[in-house]
């Protein structure tokens, strides 16, 4: 059952949507916009529209970057019927080999552990490592067909990596929700993130049950294995979310999946909706945490300042979903100068498991015009609280080879308390 009825009606046509379009950037056809998916969506709804291989292909190219729905008079959620058309989808063709493997593993947690220790220690033997990005490199990827950089994989998880509970004076106690790239990949950021509550002498939480928080699953429609991690996910963070003073977490597509898809995912299991209301206001961004709740920026302004130059990217999911853009930029320019690109806010075009995978020359597409943007500021680091931003930028960068270091916020600010 679908959650909004869209009526093609509703669109007025006033065209603002089409110059923010992520795909229609880089496909330039009416059909794969906002007013065209919305039309075809329509006549889906009705019945009208059978859900063929071409339906499903022009469905699966959307980024839902929600650009769309950020500039739209009448907030039409043109994302979110994307998702649950794309539900159906997966009903009727499956999910590849991959997917399937890709969604059982971040399902079994203790599996993928195992999996990806031995994915570090033989990583070497098929990719070529680019230890200035943390990344590592593969030519004709087999199901990708084309060059590109992936992020390497950590030798021990950050989860696995640190006691459940870390006392650093108790002046607050916190949860961390870390993600999955920053728990089996970019690990530094959860490192960075515990020297900062060390700092702040705020009690750090690992709260390692954590599960996937489901958004790979949501965007490609596999709403199976997200009714399982939601529900899941809630659970757990009821059970202490009373006790910590908040749940903070370093990756906006994470927490912007807990906070507010969830609400959206539950439209109709009214119990399960309201419980996913009631976790919602315990759920932070880090950054957002950090700026808002601590003295954090006191703190990092009695700091050396530095000469480095930053350039910051705002990640769909933190700006346009939460709101949040200010306070990452407001912690780094005490110690940093930054220097804006003439888009910050313009998706880098990571747009999911799909795009990354079977449509990866839209991603590819979508993120040439970024990493030239990154360039042309010619900062020493590019940042973003965000993972699949820094993966896709990483491999955009690379691929122009523009040498820029990608770093989360939350890095840039514990090496300023590191260095200060």
């Amino acid at each position: 059952m679908f959650q909004f009825n869209v009526t093609s009606d509703a669109c007025v046509k006033c065209g603002k949507c089409i110059p923010v379009c992520t795909i229609h950037e880089v496909n330039r056809d009416e059909v794969t916009s906002p007013r065209g998916f919305l039309d075809l969506l329509n006549a889906y709804q009705r019945g009208d529209l059978e859900l063929d291989k071409n339906a499903k292909n022009i469905f699966e190219s959307c980024f839902l970057c929600t650009n769309c729905t950020d500039v739209c008079p009448n907030d039409l959620p043109v994302d979110m019927v994307i998702e649950q058309v794309r539900n159906d989808i997966r009903k009727k063709f499956g999910l590849a080999w991959y997917k399937k493997l890709a969604f059982f593993l971040l399902r079994n947690r203790n599996i993928m552990d195992v999996l990806a220790r031995f994915g570090y220690m033989f990583q070497t033997c098929g990719f070529k490592m680019v230890e200035k990005q943390k990344s590592m490199y593969l030519r004709n990827f087999p199901i990708i067909k084309m060059d590109r950089l992936f992020p390497s994989l950590a030798k021990k998880t950050f989860l696995n990596s640190h006691p459940d509970v870390i006392h650093n004076g108790g002046k607050g106690k916190v949860g961390i929700f870390i993600g999955c790239l920053a728990n089996y990949m970019y690990t530094d950021i959860g490192k960075a993130l515990l020297e900062i509550l060390k700092e702040l002498q705020i009690d750090a939480y690992l709260i390692k049950q954590q599960k996937c928080c489901g958004a790979p699953q949501y965007f490609t429609g596999d709403f199976d294995s997200v009714d399982f991690l939601a529900k899941f996910n809630i659970e757990y963070i009821e059970g202490f979310k009373d006790e910590l003073d908040a749940i903070i977490i370093p990756e906006a597509t994470c927490s912007a999946m807990i906070k507010a898809d969830y609400v959206h995912f539950f439209h109709d299991q009214p119990e399960w909706q309201s419980r996913a209301k009631a976790i919602a206001p315990h759920i932070f961004m880090a950054t957002e945490y950090l700026e808002k709740k601590t003295n954090l920026a006191e703190i990092l302004a009695s700091k050396a300042r530095k000469s480095e130059v930053v350039t910051y990217h705002d990640p769909c999911h933190a700006r346009k979903m939460q709101g949040v853009w200010r306070e990452p930029r407001n912690l780094i320019s005490q110690n940093y100068t930054i220097k804006e690109m003439s888009d910050p806010n313009r998706c880098c075009g990571f747009g999911g498991v799909t795009m990354q995978t079977e449509k990866y020359r839209f991603a590819k597409a979508a993120g040439l015009p970024k990493a030239a943007m990154i360039k042309e500021t010619g900062a020493e680091y590019v940042s973003a609280e965000c993972s699949a931003c820094r993966m896709q930028l990483g491999d955009a960068m690379h691929g122009q080879k523009v040498d820029v270091i990608f770093k989360n916020p939350i890095e840039l600010i514990a090496k300023a308390l590191r260095e200060g």
